[in-house]
């Protein structure tokens, strides 16, 4: 019974991951759409890429979590946190250092605004996760 409990939560887990993953995905690109309606094509792949800058590493913290290790423990996942944390920064550095030096021409301010506007979407994460325990707890409350 505890086995299948933890199998559900970790579905739930990366249920959620995905659908912040998804959703800052999204809101990069509609942020290079709108870019490009307002600004033109500069503006839009710079913002696309600032969003990006903040998914890709997102997307490689979520996966060093969510990948099942050999030891279950406690101690395990916070290993994994730290090395993904470390590699979710050292991958965002490495992408802002690749976009300014290898990208001609750049547009900075919409390459910040897709970074920022992805991680504001981080929060909607929280949102998601309060939104689904209400429910559980309404559930298991039978109302």
């Amino acid at each position: 019974m505890k086995a299948r409990a933890e199998e559900q939560s970790t579905a739930v887990r990366m249920n959620l991951m995905v659908k912040v993953l998804l959703a800052q995905l999204g809101l990069s690109v509609v942020l290079a759409m709108l870019f490009w309606g307002f600004k033109g094509q500069v503006a839009a792949y710079s913002a696309l890429l600032g969003g990006m800058t903040c998914v890709i590493p997102n997307a490689f913290l979520a996966l060093r979590l969510a990948v099942p290790r050999r030891d279950p423990g406690a101690g395990a996942l916070v290993n994994a946190a730290y090395i993904g944390e470390l590699g979710k920064l050292a991958l965002t550095v490495i992408m802002f250092v690749m976009a300014f030096t290898l990208v001609k021409p750049l547009a900075a301010m919409p390459l910040f605004v897709g970074f920022i506007g992805a991680q504001l979407v981080t929060f909607s994460g929280f949102l998601m996760r309060d939104k689904e325990m209400n429910v559980k707890e309404r559930m298991n409350n039978g109302g």
